[in-house]
């Protein structure tokens, strides 16, 4: 049996390597819409594991691992910002804030599934109207939900952090690992 990673992000794809080196990564299209009025603390797992249903229907005999990750301030969802002007708002509305990111998991294979959650708090400095504005001049926010990446330039932005690093890029190492360790072993 292989290893899936229903995954299109590279970031992910990197990530996976520190838990698996033999899987294969493929990019699943399904309809990400939520259900109205679902917890924002929920959506992330819920996404991952729609993606993890719909590659498992495609793999049916190899373990399948779906992930989504959500960035929440307060009780808002912040997606990927559309445009130049929406990823300035997001900025702003980050600075001086702690905010939390939701990185959802699931593991499928066949009829055994096992999802879960991991929450990360990211507290950004103060960032100033020009720091914001150059940023956003980027293309580092674009695909990125929240609008921006820890891993790169927007490593600048963090004042703290409390949780898993690697959750915030898109994938909770330490947890998938034990999860899937321990979910391997009953099947």
């Amino acid at each position: 049996m292989k290893m899936i990673l229903a995954s299109a992000s590279p970031r992910r794809r990197e990530l996976m390597k520190y838990i698996a080196e033999d899987f294969t990564a493929s990019a699943i299209d399904c309809d990400e819409s939520l259900p109205c009025g679902i917890n924002p603390f929920e959506a992330a797992e819920y996404l991952a594991n729609l993606k993890a249903s719909e590659a498992s229907r495609l793999y049916p005999d190899d373990i399948v691992i779906g992930c989504d990750t959500t960035v929440i301030l307060g009780d808002n969802i912040l997606g990927k910002p559309r445009n130049n002007e929406e990823c300035i708002r997001y900025m702003q509305r980050l600075s001086d804030r702690t905010h939390q990111i939701v990185t959802g998991c699931s593991i499928i294979y066949r009829e055994k599934v096992l999802s879960f959650s991991e929450i990360t708090n990211v507290t950004f400095r103060k960032l100033s109207e020009d720091e914001i504005i150059r940023y956003a001049a980027t293309e580092e926010p674009y695909d990125k939900a929240g609008g921006y990446g820890i891993q790169g330039k927007g490593s600048d932005f963090i004042f703290n952090i409390k949780g898993d690093f690697f959750n915030v890029v898109g994938l909770p190492v330490t947890r998938l690992y034990q999860e899937l360790k321990n979910f391997q072993k009953n099947i």
